[in-house]
């Protein structure tokens, strides 16, 4: 389960989640977070959008265009990070 590894229950599984973060990732799994990561992204720049206009149709289309750039943005930047050996045995 996600929350037995955010909150493990013993020392020893603390060390195996920290091992396997540790370890490279598949581009796979840094397509999903991307994604995941975009929607709660673009809500806050939509309802900001929104806020700072006036304007929910305004708000929707700044949303819906930045969502696609970032998406990309963050993809790269994740693999990039991923091919850095810092920080990883």
């Amino acid at each position: 389960m996600i929350i037995d590894q955010i909150l493990p229950s013993s020392k020893e599984t603390a060390k195996k989640g920290f091992e396997a973060d540790i370890k490279s990732e598949k581009p796979i799994r840094s397509i999903v977070k991307a994604m995941s990561w975009r929607v709660v992204g673009t809500i806050d720049t939509m309802i900001i959008s929104w806020f700072i206009t006036g304007e929910l149709t305004m708000a929707l289309s700044i949303g819906s265009i930045e969502v696609v750039t970032k998406m990309v943005l963050y993809y790269g930047h994740e693999r990039i990070w991923n091919l850095i050996k810092w920080r990883k045995q």
